[in-house]
């Protein structure tokens, strides 16, 4: 059988055409295609902008239907479920980035981060904390130290607080010094709390040595060597904490009343009280100064003109009912229900506020029960601020 050169020459041109008729088709379909993809990526920006959050979301998946090679229609996708508080669609989505092998380094950096807010927005601390581990070394690294101090001081798991603090201080991302103080102290307070009276004065001490300026390392050592039947020791730690740290005084003034006392050195530290309350006026150092004058007999007549004192020098209400407590009114009868009266309006004046959140607690406290912020409570009650 003879081959015929005559079919070859007639497929050529046929194949052409059909060659060049199918890459047309495929470029229209191509050009179509992201004409709209562009479209729906517009039209989810727009939603977006008038605040249309679920049509930007059906907008934007459409978009990543068309082309689900966008990454960042992925990460816009993914922060508008985090945002809308759709936890799991957020983790499905960043997960699936990180699943692609042809996703540049930089892009699997940046899924790695979303993908751990994703974890740490919805209360999944234990993969949060994975997902924050793994941006060691990488351009989101100190956001997410961050993180992880947020969480290890949010799990009240101080050791590893601690390591991070260190980290973050030794890369010069701020001082953490009186941090680690803290951390040190919420440490002592456990040994405390499990009658380990030695270890936890070791913590303090360590606690001192890493931030000497701060209140709260020599305020709780005051207390705990109070608890150890050391009163001279108590005596020398607030001395040295009124040397270092003038404004935390008034929160240890009782303390140190009652140290005087058990050590015979009253008129002392009643000259220390007296120096400090004529530079800065406060309740709890008045409030000691009288309690060390009612104590004296010699003294005790005159303690009460104190608060009279206080009224020349601060517009208190406080001292005013306290004062007002043990006189004499001309309708004696009417007292009882005047004084109820007064210790009532004055009870919120006697709180402590954050500086922070402004949230107020009857105790002093280092962190904040409400925004978590450490020392935003300033050592004042709320009527002196």
């Amino acid at each position: 059988m003879e081959f015929d050169l005559s079919w070859v020459l007639l497929g050529l041109p046929v194949a052409f055409v059909l060659g060049w008729l199918a890459s047309r088709f495929d470029l229209r379909q191509l050009r179509a295609e992201n004409r709209r993809a562009p479209k729906a990526y517009f039209k989810g920006l727009n939603f977006l902008l008038n605040e249309q959050q679920d049509q930007a979301i059906d907008a934007f998946i459409e978009a990543v239907q068309n082309d689900p090679d966008t990454s960042e229609l992925h990460f816009a996708l993914g922060n508008l479920f985090r945002r809308r508080g759709e936890y799991d669609r957020a983790v499905r989505v960043h997960e699936h980035l990180l699943s692609r092998g042809d996703l540049s380094r930089a892009d699997r950096e940046r899924a790695q981060h979303a993908l751990a807010l994703d974890f740490l927005k919805a209360g999944l601390l234990d993969r949060a904390e994975d997902a924050l581990h793994r941006l060691e070394g990488t351009p989101f690294e100190a956001q997410a130290r961050l993180a992880l101090l947020a969480i290890y001081e949010r799990s009240r798991d101080w050791p590893h607080a601690a390591a991070i603090a260190q980290k973050m201080h030794a890369a010069d991302q701020g001082d953490f010094s009186t941090r680690q103080a803290h951390y040190l102290c919420e440490q002592a307070l456990t040994l405390s709390g499990q009658g380990d009276l030695p270890g936890a004065l070791a913590l303090l001490q360590q606690a001192v040595a890493a931030a000497p300026d701060a209140a709260r390392a020599r305020v709780e050592m005051a207390r705990l060597q109070r608890l150890m039947g050391r009163p001279a020791d108590v005596l020398a730690t607030l001395r040295t904490l009124g040397d270092r740290n003038p404004a935390a005084l008034p929160l240890a003034a009782p303390l140190m009343v009652e140290a005087a006392t058990a050590t015979g050195q009253v008129p002392q530290v009643q000259a220390l009280l007296q120096a400090h309350y004529e530079q800065a006026p406060s309740l709890d150092v008045l409030e000691s100064l009288v309690a060390m004058e009612l104590a004296n007999e010699a003294t005790a007549d005159t303690a009460r003109q104190r608060y009279v004192q206080h009224l020349d020098r601060e517009r208190s209400l406080v001292a005013a009912a306290k004062w007002l407590a043990t006189e004499k009114l001309e309708h004696e009868e009417f007292h009882p229900q005047i004084q109820r009266a007064l210790d009532h309006a004055v009870k919120p004046l006697t709180r402590y506020r954050c500086a922070a959140c402004g949230f107020e607690a009857r105790q002093h406290f280092w962190q904040c029960p409400g925004c978590q912020t450490w020392d935003s409570y300033p050592a004042r009650r709320v009527e002196e601020l």
